[in-house]
């Protein structure tokens, strides 16, 4: 559930379940009535896929509401409907990120240096695990009572010891190797129209935290990183000898897992 914020009476945060589905959203809702109270659900971090789908649900719904930022506005009158959506939502499509509010005690992470693999498994797992936080960049702001819960998760996934969090997905059937394969042709020949096909329908079906069976995400976040900069190079009509020098960077990096 999102954190909600309530202004207009009096303010406070809390997170709210309801109990069954949302009421008709009837109401009239001016915005800039100041005696009108209102509740702000704060939904930063929250993905675009998210964010998309909520829209068309409050568009279905017929919900009165604004957007101030990155918090959804509405009338504190249909606060236990909204409540009730969001539940509703969270199971389809949650969970959802637990933002850092301004003015929380918090901790700094600096992770500039850290794989797209490993940035991505992280954030998954910070939503799982309900701790409070933001990014900037490649800084991560974390509530400072879960210092050292952070602490630990980072040290587990640059030990390579935490895999994708869902057991199920995994890279393609034989990505690896295929792509290990075409990246030795690649290395040896830029020209190399079969190979150059397999790397263009492969690489965007890979996601880096979803690796092939046994192998740590940081790695396989690795061998996506270089995949997808070869892929670049195509798109770039990059010369031959820049082709194969970003193939032969490709195989370097699949190498030892084959």
């Amino acid at each position: 559930m999102a954190f909600v914020n309530k202004s207009g009476g009096g303010a406070e945060e809390s997170s709210r379940v309801a109990a069954g589905g949302p009421p008709a959203f009837d109401i009239e809702f001016d915005p800039n009535d100041p005696d009108q109270t209102k509740v702000h659900y704060n939904l930063t971090g929250w993905s675009f896929d998210q964010r998309a789908e909520l829209s068309e649900t409050l568009a279905e719904r017929g919900v009165p509401h604004i957007w101030d930022g990155e918090e959804l506005v509405v009338p504190e009158e249909i606060e236990e409907g909204v409540d009730a959506l969001f539940d509703e939502l969270e199971a389809e499509i949650g969970p959802f990120p637990v933002p850092l509010l301004d003015g929380d005690a918090s901790t700094e992470f600096g992770l500039d240096e850290w794989p797209v693999g490993d940035i991505e498994t992280l954030k998954q797992a910070l939503v799982e695990a309900e701790i409070p936080h933001a990014w900037h960049g490649r800084t991560l702001l974390v509530a400072h009572d879960a210092e050292h819960v952070v602490d630990d998760l980072l040290d587990a996934i640059e030990a390579g010891e935490v895999a994708s969090l869902d057991e199920e997905a995994e890279a393609p059937d034989g990505a690896l190797h295929d792509l290990y394969a075409a990246a030795d042709r690649l290395a040896r020949d830029a020209t190399n129209a079969g190979a150059r096909i397999t790397v263009l329908e492969l690489v965007p079906q890979l996601s880096p935290t979803m690796p092939p069976y046994g192998l740590a995400v940081g790695n396989w976040g690795t061998i996506v990183e270089r995949a997808q900069a070869l892929v670049e190079r195509f798109e770039s009509a990059a010369d031959p000898d820049a082709l194969a020098e970003s193939a032969a960077e490709l195989r370097t990096a699949c190498r030892p897992w084959v």
